[in-house]
């Protein structure tokens, strides 16, 4: 009965994390049924030999701010959030950050950039300095495949 009314309030969670955009505030970092532990999502299989990553900027160059993101995907679709078709997701992108626990949904805030609508590109302002970043690719509720589906960490320096 218990795991029933977690996956029902885990239902509710990802109905409201479905309309991701960059301008919303910030989500929980983690699904989390009253007076328990973060609980684990399911997590939508990775189809063979899906990948992500960064068509610009390339690692190791120096770019200025606003820095042009492209992201590029092979084997997958790119979908919006909420949408659960099979071999699909959106994209996410860590700036300065890992992925803590890829059977949570990636959380929503200032180094953790959601692409819910389907976008494959963006501006970032970044600080001068060296940054990284890394792609992962979500399923409709923010989740990361089964393998993750992610890019290798680039490094970029902003002058």
């Amino acid at each position: 009965m218990k795991q029933l009314a977690t996956a029902i309030f885990l239902c509710g969670v990802a109905l409201a994390l479905q309309s991701c955009g960059q301008q919303e505030p910030p989500s929980e970092t983690a699904a989390q049924a009253p007076d328990s532990a973060p609980v684990a999502m399911p997590r939508s299989p990775a189809p063979p030999g899906a990948a992500v990553f960064f068509i610009t900027p390339m690692n190791g160059t120096t770019v200025t701010s606003p820095v042009t993101v492209k992201f590029g995907v092979s084997g997958v679709s790119v979908t919006a959030a909420g949408d659960m078709a099979a071999n699909s997701g959106h994209h996410h992108l860590l700036v300065d950050t890992e992925l803590a626990d890829p059977s949570m949904p990636v959380p929503k805030d200032a180094q953790h950039l959601h692409y819910g609508k389907g976008q494959t590109e963006t501006t970032l302002e970044l600080a001068p300095g060296t940054h990284s970043l890394q792609l992962v690719l979500g399923d409709g509720n923010h989740v990361p495949h089964d393998p993750p589906i992610m890019s290798s960490v680039i490094s970029i320096t902003v002058e």
